[in-house]
């Protein structure tokens, strides 16, 4: 008989399967469930496939090997083959749904309950049982209360004392840290100054007032004709620092001693432009080689007059008044800007550089009074607070007394310096600090709390008392106020050191 077979896949539900038995023309519809396909179809959605495939005309039949599935399938009465091959070649049987039949209830179900059931034994209904139970569930709830609900402080003021030390410090450029031994950076700091200084002219000199000219005769050394402009430069051969400049451009015919005169002037104003005659006998350049050149006459016209001028006498004494100023200006700059605790070294601080030095008016110009203007940066090597304060914790912790510690307020430490700082060869800077702070005698509360717990309030005072020192007496503070005894649990006891 004609069979459709369907595969079920893990995506499929009811819908989806009924959807595909729709298309089945056959009177025998096979769902196949594969092996390795997890199918959630439930006992209910096989019977409404059962009655979809009676309303198509068709019996249906299924293949799986899960149990769950096939005890729903035979209970609805559809058959279960094991493989397709099988389903094909057995017949179709029609086996009718299993129905549940339920056992009707037993009739002597009173007895068997009255049978079972446990009686309570006569002692526990007695009532001094009863009341005795009472009476420990009453203790239990006052043990209950009397280990969590009491709380107890404890206040107690240690032994204070003054811890203190003397120690060698070096500081130096060379070291990066702060070590025990007393070694510390020495700190660069850096600043600018500005300043002037005027002074009364003292020197004397002179102001060129006008330039020498003359005139000059080129004789040609070659057999050509020679250019030249204006502008060159003839010198004489005593002095090269005496320069005049040709006026005029000119040529020199072409021939060996032809020659051309031409007007100069001097370079530089002043008498030192007035010259003899055949003083300038040399050409500046290329054209030295082909011509030669001489003043037939002397050069005159060069003039100048004496004059209020400064002197390097005065310029010394300016520099020497306004680096004596910011000297002492560097020095209370320094003192001002570094921080409380810092200590300067006086004599590190030094001039760095020389920024600007401009004299007014420049040298050789007239004036009666002279101006320096001059930016300096200066230098100065300082120990630092934060290095220092590092230091004396570091040694006075290493000679903290046993059963101490340093008093937890940051401000407690005080230093004081012993002698002024002495700058050694390697310019280094040593001297001795002295350091002091409050140490305060260690507390462990959970020794304390040990110590106490379980106790009446006198007694735990006592045993304090007893085992250790105190500036002042113990204070115990209870709540309830009226509870006498200390807690025995430790976190409900509180130990507070001040």
């Amino acid at each position: 008989m004609k069979t459709k077979i369907i595969t079920l896949e893990s995506h499929d539900d009811l819908i989806s399967v009924r959807d595909r038995m729709s298309w089945a023309k056959t009177p025998r519809i096979l769902l196949v469930a594969p092996k390795f396909e997890k199918i959630t179809l439930r006992q209910a959605d096989l019977k409404v496939l059962q009655r979809h495939a009676s309303s198509l005309g068709a019996q249906l039949g299924l293949v799986t090997r899960t149990r769950r599935v096939r005890a729903d399938a035979e209970e609805l009465g559809i058959p279960v083959f094991e493989s397709t091959a099988e389903a094909q070649r057995a017949a179709w049987a029609q086996t009718p749904p299993k129905r549940l039949t339920r056992k009707p209830p037993a009739k002597n179900l009173r007895e068997k309950r009255e049978q079972v059931q446990v009686r309570e034994e006569a002692w526990r209904a007695h009532p001094a049982t009863r009341l005795g139970a009472f009476i420990v569930g009453v203790m239990s709830v006052f043990s209950i209360v009397a280990l969590f609900i009491p709380r107890a402080q404890i206040r107690l003021k240690p032994i204070t004392e003054t811890q203190s030390i003397v120690l060698p410090v070096t500081a130096s450029e060379t070291t990066e840290s702060v070590f025990v031994t007393g070694n510390i950076p020495a700190r660069e700091k850096r600043i600018i100054l500005d300043g002037s200084q005027t002074v009364v002219v003292t020197g004397e000199g002179v102001v060129p007032q006008s330039k020498a000219t003359g005139i000059v005769v080129f004789r040609n050394l070659t057999s050509n004709a020679v250019t030249i402009p204006a502008g060159t430069i003839v010198e004489a051969a005593r002095d090269a620092l005496v320069q005049f400049v040709t006026l005029e451009d000119g040529i020199i015919a072409a021939g060996v001693g032809k020659e051309l005169e031409i007007p100069i002037e001097a370079v530089e104003s002043g008498a030192i432009g007035n010259l003899p005659e055949d003083s300038l006998i040399v050409i500046r350049g290329a054209l030295g080689l082909s011509l030669s050149v001489t003043n037939p006459e002397p050069t005159e016209g060069g003039r100048e007059s004496s004059s209020v001028q400064a002197s390097d006498a005065d310029r010394a004494r300016a520099k020497e008044l306004l680096m004596k100023s910011l000297d002492e200006d560097a020095r209370i700059k320094f003192l001002n800007d570094v921080a409380t605790g810092d200590i300067l070294f006086d004599k590190t601080i030094s001039i760095s550089q020389i920024l600007l030095e401009e004299f007014d008016p420049p040298a050789g110009a007239a004036g009666t009074t002279l101006t320096l203007t001059m930016q300096v940066e200066y230098s100065a090597r300082y120990a630092s607070a934060s290095d220092l304060t590092q230091l004396a914790s570091l040694a006075l912790n290493a000679s903290l007394p046993s059963g101490f510690r340093a008093a937890s307020v940051s401000s407690n430490m005080k230093m004081e310096s012993v002698g002024l700082p002495v700058l050694g060869e390697d310019n280094s800077a040593r001297w001795q600090l002295r350091a002091e702070r409050q140490i305060i005698q260690s507390v462990d509360p959970a020794q304390i709390t040990t110590l106490i717990r379980g106790l009446s309030v006198d007694e735990a005072r006592s045993r304090l008392d007893e085992s250790f020192d105190w500036e002042s007496e113990p204070v115990i503070s209870m709540f309830p106020m009226w509870w006498k005894w200390i807690p025995l649990l430790p976190f409900r006891i509180e130990v507070l050191t001040n």
